[in-house]
């Protein structure tokens, strides 16, 4: 049986920001450290999915609680929700893309990233491998569902020239992020934008059948990914907490990547409406490689260079404006590649 909630408040604090249907989770537990714990709120990007089941793991194996830190996890509607209720201050911390980081800060939301930890950008083109398609090229004809608003939908037409080839080349069918997966499996549209680890393992489930993707990055449009989140105030005024929070997060995904089988069982365990666990391994395992640990040292070292590749992607081809240094996004200076 799932734990249940340990404090009510924490299921109302974002319920505004959970889909419909979906309920607020703590996670919380009493392992690992001993003490008076701070009650953390950390709100995904999405509802709970295999790449979030490190979260859970770190909860399950005390990491958190050695840091004084009784975490509770919030489901997402997206990652520009989750960034605004970080700036707003509804969640301390979240976990979002970092794209749309870069549009909210343009904007003026008082956020920076701590590190990003899928370092190689999840964003991709999703079909049914019986599609056959090879490269961005062969979507030529084709129709593509896309959700007006994100990332990977501001960043397709630059996709489209970073390949040769003019938007006219493709037909974008508009969709809300809750249906692409059925309407691909229905044969609405010929490809999906979406994270190829979350939603492949979950359309052959659906499905039965063998999907396959492009990625954004490895056709010529790498941007970083999902991170940590955290506002100018926390950052200010719980410098200490920050740190806690950043080195359990850091140790939980290092474990997790070790041991994904066993992060999927604390997944089952702690979370809500989480995918079967089958799902939830095969996602996290294709998450793990985009963590590029063997060139960061650690889980969310970034470098300056890839925040600033992103940073000109996105000032070249999705309108960001006064695009800035990367210290205007990211504080470098917690997730280090000594676990310090």
């Amino acid at each position: 049986m799932k734990r249940l909630l340990t404090a009510m408040f924490a299921a109302a604090l974002l319920a505004g920001c959970a889909p419909s249907g979906q309920q607020g989770n703590s996670g919380s537990t009493n392992s690992g450290g001993t003490g008076p714990k701070e009650t953390v709120t950390f709100t995904l990007n999405w509802v709970p999915y295999g790449e979030h089941a490190p979260f859970y793991y770190g909860i399950e194996k005390g990491y958190y609680a050695d840091e004084g830190i009784d975490l509770r996890v919030q489901p997402g509607s997206g990652s520009g929700t989750t960034i605004k209720a970080v700036a707003q201050g509804q969640t301390m911390f979240g976990w979002a893309d970092t794209p749309p980081l870069l549009n909210a800060i343009g904007t003026g939301m008082p956020v920076k990233s701590l590190g990003v930890f899928l370092q190689k950008g999840p964003a991709s083109i999703e079909f049914l491998a019986e599609k056959n398609f090879r490269s961005i090229k062969d979507l030529r004809g084709k129709k593509i569902g896309g959700t007006p608003g994100d990332a990977m939908y501001a960043s397709f037409p630059a996709l489209l020239a970073a390949n040769g080839m003019q938007p006219s080349d493709v037909t974008v069918v508009n969709m809300d992020a809750a249906n692409k997966i059925a309407q691909l499996a229905a044969g609405q549209v010929d490809a999906i934008m979406g994270f190829f680890h979350d939603q492949g393992p979950t359309i052959e489930n659906k499905t039965g059948k063998k999907v396959d993707h492009l990625l954004f990055a490895d056709s010529g449009l790498n941007m970083l990914g999902l991170g940590i989140v955290a506002s100018d105030e926390t950052l200010s005024a719980k410098k200490d907490l920050v740190a806690k929070f950043v080195r359990a997060t850091q140790k939980s995904w290092a474990e997790a990547s070790k041991h994904p089988e066993d992060a999927a069982k604390a997944m089952v365990e702690l979370a809500e409406n989480e995918p079967p666990e089958e799902v939830l391994v095969k996602q996290l395992k294709l998450a793990v490689p985009l963590l590029q640990v063997e060139t960061a040292g650690a889980p969310g070292v970034n470098t300056d260079k890839q925040w600033r590749d992103t940073i000109d992607i996105m000032a070249t081809n999705a309108g960001l404006k006064d695009a800035g240094a990367p210290s205007k996004y990211w504080n470098g200076s917690f997730a280090k590649a000594d676990g310090s």
